[in-house]
């Protein structure tokens, strides 16, 4: 008995290791304000397809929560401001939707937050002495069924919560704001739970061209920006104002609450007065943001500090009121193809330089699939080339040239090249989630021919980037959790085989009777 109570205990610590061994990540928005958009299977599988493990949603909606059971991708949900009242006034209420919204699809479904208002500062209603009632009921809820450490309760804020926001070193709340910010801050602290904000550099730059650079927006400037305060060197407005929010925390002394970006993201297309809404544009802050996090380098003032970040939007929402940015947030259109190229996986190394401008060697390649990756993923990105990916499969269908040999790595190879030299031989454009790769030797036989770039009419593919796998942040993980995988099998093996247990005490040798 003994004995597997120290294994069970030694496997939860060590299991909470590697959760700790995580680093930094990148997820996507996925909202649903639009009228034109696929099924939530289908956006279930485009997901997978593109590697992306972590997705917000703002509601508890049924057919997407079931969508995305047993796919392995974090969902964020969210109890929306009209709820709120209800919500914050009864702790039945909490219980009903917990059960009949959320219980039913986990954890086959893995949700793992859950937050209680969407920018309630910024609603024309102005909930916020809702939130923290219905925050505290929704834990209570979970505290009922045993889930309020697997799924943390938060809430989104805009950037309005700051009074000021710059330098860094000053940033502090607004004092309108207290009355339930710091309820709010000592639950979160409480419950180990981050506080999440929506981080929008680009209206920054648009709404103020002339203070703010357009490179120091999208991660790209060469000048540095001073705190005069702190003396901190900032190359970008996010981490100024990451920064700016950190110090905000601190001034009100709470120094453990970490900071979560649930939104940010860069508009691809505008009115005529949003000259910066560009799919370049776009596509160089994402890129960018995902190298950033993805590093794990961290702000000026925390850099030792994970930051998760989810990218608005999945897709664009034609039904968004407003300029008509608002309707172009997307990483994709609703017919499931990319507004622009993004490697989510960071196992592409590009040349940043080629690739921010569209361009890519003289040297003749071709891109296969990857005899290194799994049937179930050539299969999907096979899907995906055919279909949403307008590649023409006819060659590798029965009887036709390239049908033989009839596997799925060969139909892959096929149809991940055609795709490849269709959108201008680019590094992202051979990526399908890691599994394909480039090569400089001609992979046609017999009457089967892989065409390139001087064979296919190419599509615009905007400028494309990878993210180098080398990161400071994958590379820590992986250590990190080797050692915790060491520890474990050393542990478990000395728990079940005792007599060759090892003292760990270091006082004097091990004695046996």
């Amino acid at each position: 008995m003994g004995s597997r109570f120290k294994l069970v205990f030694v496997v939860s610590l060590l299991l909470l290791l590697l959760d700790c061994c995580q680093g930094s990540f990148v997820g996507v928005c996925y909202g649903r304000y639009a009228d034109d958009l696929p099924t939530p299977d289908k956006v279930a599988k485009l997901v997978q397809l593109h590697k992306i493990k972590y997705l917000r949603i703002y509601d508890s909606n049924v057919q997407v929560l079931k969508a995305f059971a047993n796919t392995g991708v974090e969902l964020m949900v969210g109890v929306p401001n009209s709820d709120l009242l209800a919500f914050s006034q009864f702790q039945s209420n909490a219980d009903s939707w917990l059960k009949n919204s959320i219980l039913p699809y986990y954890p086959a479904t893995k949700i793992t937050y859950i937050t209680v208002g969407l920018e309630v500062t910024e609603s024309p209603g102005n909930a916020s002495a809702l939130v923290v009632p219905a925050m505290q009921n929704v834990l209570t809820a979970l505290k009922k069924v045993g889930l309020h450490k697997r799924i943390k309760v938060s809430s989104t804020h805009s950037l309005g919560v700051l009074s000021r926001s710059f330098p860094p070193s000053a940033g502090a709340f607004n004092s309108s704001h207290a009355f339930f910010l710091k309820p709010m801050l000592e639950f979160l602290a409480e419950n180990q739970s981050p506080f999440m904000i929506d981080l929008y550099p680009y209206y920054a730059y648009r709404d103020s061209p002339s203070n703010i650079s357009l490179d120091y927006a999208l991660f790209e400037s060469s000048s540095e920006v001073i705190d005069p305060n702190t003396g901190l060197l900032y190359t970008s407005m996010f981490d100024a104002q990451i920064d700016a929010l950190y110090f905000a925390l601190m001034a009100l002394n709470f120094r453990t609450i970490r900071v979560m970006v649930t939104e940010t993201g860069w508009p691809s297309k505008g009115s005529p007065k949003e000259k910066a809404a560009t799919p370049d544009n776009a596509q160089i802050y994402n890129a960018n943001l995902i190298r950033h996090v993805i590093n794990g380098s961290g702000t000026p003032a925390k850099p030792d500090e994970e930051l998760d970040v989810y990218i608005f939007s999945l897709f664009n929402e034609n039904r968004k009121p407003g300029l008509e940015s608002e309707r172009n947030w997307g990483l994709f259109y609703p017919d499931q193809t990319s507004v622009y190229n993004l490697d989510f996986t960071g196992k592409g190394a590009v040349d940043m330089t080629d690739s921010a401008n569209g361009t890519k060697s003289n040297v003749t390649t071709w891109c296969i699939a990857s005899s290194k990756a799994s049937e179930e993923d050539l299969q999907n990105a096979l899907d995906w080339a055919c279909g949403p990916g307008n590649v023409d499969c006819t060659p590798i269908q029965p009887s036709q040239p390239c049908f033989e040999p009839d596997s799925t790595l060969s139909h892959a190879s096929f149809a991940f090249n055609s795709y490849y030299q269709q959108n201008g031989a680019t590094d992202v454009a051979c990526s399908f989630g890691g599994n394909g790769i480039k090569v400089d030797k001609d992979p046609s036989y017999d009457n089967c021919i892989y065409v390139t770039t001087r064979g296919v009419n190419k599509t615009a593919a905007g400028n494309t980037t990878a993210i180098a796998s080398t990161s400071l942040s994958s590379r820590r993980t992986e250590v990190c959790t080797w050692i915790a995988s060491f520890f474990l099998m050393t542990l478990i093996s000395s728990v079940l085989n005792p007599n060759n247990a090892i003292d760990t005490s270091f006082s004097r040798p091990l004695r046996r009777v």
